[in-house]
């Protein structure tokens, strides 16, 4: 692996001169000032600021949480900006391209065609890990990044580690790894071996194991060299300051958020054995996720059954390799009970 960060940077965004707000050009010593800077609205209500840019106290706890520097993170308005600015910053439309891994997220492919870069599909092989031999042999010189989620959404699964170390070493472009899930899996984050790999690529939310999909705060996490790029074309206020304050509490409130992973693990495998006894349930898939994706007689049909019972899941057989599956989300103990009680009752007949 040849890897430069120089080669992969879009040549406007290396010239480009970041706008600098108001808050960028002053951080405050903690001392009373009075600000006249930005044009704000003086009478102070909590949210009369602008919010800090930089995001400088919800960073410190988030690089102390996870061992790493604030200088290593961007955040972002969810996960999706997070990606969106990758696109910006290292794809040329109409030139350059990335590579995906189907079945896997969908805004992967609404970006590519948002930026007007070609996507490059690879299927996963049939046990949903990445066939690295094809992934390799697609690579062209104008291949910028390729998208690894592990977990993976829809199947559940985290990828074998080898095979992202294969990835990580044989590719001169971005291995972007998005991690949604990884607070639900044994296998550890690629947060560890940013050192090693200059061109890997973290992506993590507070939305799935944080409980907070409300509040829209995606974490990307790579060299600060990267970071400084991302950082010249973010939006100047793009996490607001209720999203930072709801953020900090929460991250100072570990002892909960791990309560709640544990409860949500017991659950996952109780529902996965229970789903394994319904009749029409021919295979339930491992997983690593806070979801399980079962494949059933005729997902269509299961599909409307449930929602005639108000239960709403994610079929997701029109995803290459997922004919016939039926995503479903581990709820609280009452309603997976719930899910299950209705799943037994279920005939053939709409």
């Amino acid at each position: 692996m040849s890897f430069r960060l120089e080669d992969n940077i879009r040549e406007n965004v290396k010239n480009l001169k970041p706008y600098s707000s108001a808050r960028d050009e002053y951080v405050s010593s903690g001392t009373d000032m009075i600000f006249l800077d930005a044009n704000e609205n003086p009478y102070e209500n909590g949210v009369n600021r602008y919010p800090d840019p930089q995001q400088r106290g919800l960073k410190s706890l988030l690089a102390l949480q996870k061992g790493i520097s604030n200088n290593q993170l961007l955040l972002g308005n969810g996960s999706d900006e997070v990606l969106d600015l990758l696109f910006r910053a290292f794809c040329e439309p109409k030139e350059d391209n990335v590579i995906t891994m189907p079945p896997t997220y969908g805004m992967y492919t609404v970006l590519s065609d948002l930026n007007i870069v070609e996507n490059k599909r690879v299927l996963l092989t049939s046990n949903f890990e990445p066939d690295v031999d094809t992934i390799l042999q697609t690579v062209t010189k104008n291949s910028k990044i390729i998208f690894v989620c592990s977990p993976n959404n829809p199947t559940g699964n985290a990828f074998s580690q080898e095979r992202i170390a294969q990835l990580l070493e044989n590719f001169d472009g971005l291995v972007v790894i998005d991690e949604a899930y990884i607070d639900f899996s044994e296998s550890p984050s690629w947060v560890s071996q940013l050192d090693k790999y200059p061109n890997l690529v973290v992506t993590q939310t507070l939305s799935k194991a944080y409980g907070m999909a409300g509040i829209r705060l995606g974490i990307c996490i790579a060299s600060e060299e990267i970071i400084k790029v991302l950082n010249k074309i973010k939006p100047p206020y793009n996490v607001n300051e209720l999203t930072q304050q709801r953020a900090v509490d929460r991250l100072k409130d570990l002892g909960s958020v791990k309560d709640e992973i544990a409860g949500i693990l017991r659950e996952r495998k109780l529902l996965k054995e229970a789903l394994e006894d319904i009749d029409f349930v021919q295979k339930v898939f491992p997983t690593d996720a806070n979801f399980i994706l079962a494949q059933v007689d005729d997902a269509g049909l299961r599909y409307n059954q449930l929602l005639q019972h108000g239960i709403v899941v994610r079929n997701r057989s029109k995803q290459p390799l997922c004919k016939n599956t039926l995503r479903f989300t581990v709820g609280t103990k009452e309603e997976n009970k719930n899910v299950v009680r209705v799943l037994k009752t279920l005939t053939n007949q709409y």
